[in-house]
């Protein structure tokens, strides 16, 4: 009988199961998305979701918290850098799972997990050219001829 014993265990044992979504939580914040089976997707949001809402505390405990969960630095420095700003404003529900259909191999339901205005985080971290270097077709920069 499985009386109160909560979670999905997802044909794992309890080590590969762990090891599984400290991946995807790192894929899924160092790549914006990730594409899952609805399964997997239901049970990693929470988890998803309470590693990125540490990057709004932002202070050095919750970078550390984050940092013994995730697998790459690299995921950790994107979180508390470029995600902090975009989840700032919002009160939970960062993020969304969209059904994609059936895989082609196994019919098994699959989703896309989308960290929300992750794209937008994406474009602030890149510094924007300014018009004065702006180079047209022909070569010329748009300040002098």
């Amino acid at each position: 009988m499985r009386h109160r014993k909560a979670g999905k265990q997802l044909s794992r044992n309890s080590g590969h199961r762990r090891a599984l979504l400290r991946n995807m939580v790192t894929s899924l914040i160092k790549h914006g998305e990730i594409e899952t089976t609805d399964t997997k997707a239901k049970v990693l949001r929470p988890i998803a979701e309470r590693i990125i809402s540490l990057a709004k505390e932002g202070d050095l405990p919750a970078r550390r918290r984050a940092l013994s969960y995730l697998q790459e630095k690299d995921a950790a420095h994107r979180l508390f850098d470029e995600l902090k700003g975009v989840v700032q404003g919002r009160a939970g529900g960062y993020i969304s799972i969209v059904k994609k259909g059936n895989r082609k191999g196994d019919g098994a339901p699959v989703s896309i997990m989308r960290i929300i205005d992750a794209e937008k985080a994406g474009e602030k971290a890149k510094p924007k050219k300014s018009a004065a270097k702006a180079v047209d077709e022909k070569g010329k920069t748009a300040a002098g001829s």
